[in-house]
């Protein structure tokens, strides 16, 4: 497989879980043909992943955005992610000035995730800070990556009310767990889906994936979460993303190769990538 392009179109290989080893985790993705798109979640991973593509120019590129989650009252602190227990606050032209950068490609992740949240004052904070970062990916022209759990209703009203704001190709709906329906409203709007490793062991995304075109798949690992068979049970890393893409291959019903050149051209053409 040295002679095929992957690409893990998001994970967190800057998080601090990797920092004893990941010079040797990102040698192991390097080495099997993965380039990737590492993603913030909040100002200060986002400075990470722009750090760690500085230093791996032409196969490391950076996403930088607010995930949902932070907008919690309640947040949940993820140590993997981050070693201060507090969270950010949410600046609209911080995370612009980031995503000037010309290693960021894409602002995100950003989005809605209802998955820990009952109250509605946190929903609507997350829907407005949401809204800004669509306004910062029209003014500086870069696509969206998103995050959503359990809102899909609401992700798809914020998106048709501000389809004058979106891109030509407006960007990715990452890890997507929506139905086929819900798949083809986002698909209307111009948008692509990544998938990661749980479709290597759960039958609940097959439809969506066979429903969506070559044109609109793209593979990811959202590492360190979520590894794929044979790694289940492991801490995910950007290299596993080839069990992803043998699987989007066997569901499509078309090579390996077939499948990671569609994704190869899916990430370029979407996060205008030229390398």
């Amino acid at each position: 497989m040295q002679n095929i392009n992957f690409w893990d179109a998001h994970t967190h290989i800057h998080f601090r879980n990797y920092d004893e080893d990941r010079d040797e985790a990102l040698g192991r993705a390097f080495s099997a043909g993965v380039k990737m798109i590492t993603v913030g979640t909040q100002a200060s991973t986002s400075e990470g992943a722009i750090e760690l593509a500085k230093k791996y120019p032409g196969q490391v590129f950076a996403a930088v955005g607010f995930h949902p989650a932070h907008f919690a009252s309640e947040w949940h602190h993820d140590e993997n992610e981050q070693e201060d227990p507090v969270p950010e606050i949410f600046d609209k032209d911080k995370i612009k000035e980031l995503a000037l950068a010309p290693e960021a490609v894409a602002i995100g992740e950003c989005g809605l995730d209802y998955f820990r949240v009952s109250d509605d004052e946190t929903k609507e904070k997350q829907r407005a800070g949401f809204i800004e970062q669509v306004y910062v990916s029209h003014e500086i022209g870069k696509p969206l990556m998103i995050h959503c759990r359990e809102a899909f209703g609401d992700l798809i009203e914020i998106l048709e009310a501000h389809r004058d704001y979106l891109l030509e190709y407006p960007g990715v709906i990452h890890f997507f767990s929506g139905t086929a329906e819900e798949a083809e409203a986002l698909l209307s709007l111009g948008f692509s889906f990544t998938f990661g490793g749980v479709i290597t062991f759960a039958r609940d995304y097959d439809e969506a994936i066979k429903f969506l075109p070559l044109e609109n798949i793209l593979s990811e690992t959202d590492a360190p979460y979520v590894a794929p068979v044979p790694y289940r049970g492991k801490r995910n890393e950007p290299s596993f993303v080839v069990e992803v893409v043998k699987k989007l291959a066997e569901l499509k019903g078309v090579s390996l190769e077939e499948m990671a050149s569609a994704i190869d051209g899916n990430v370029r053409r979407i996060f205008k990538i030229e390398v």
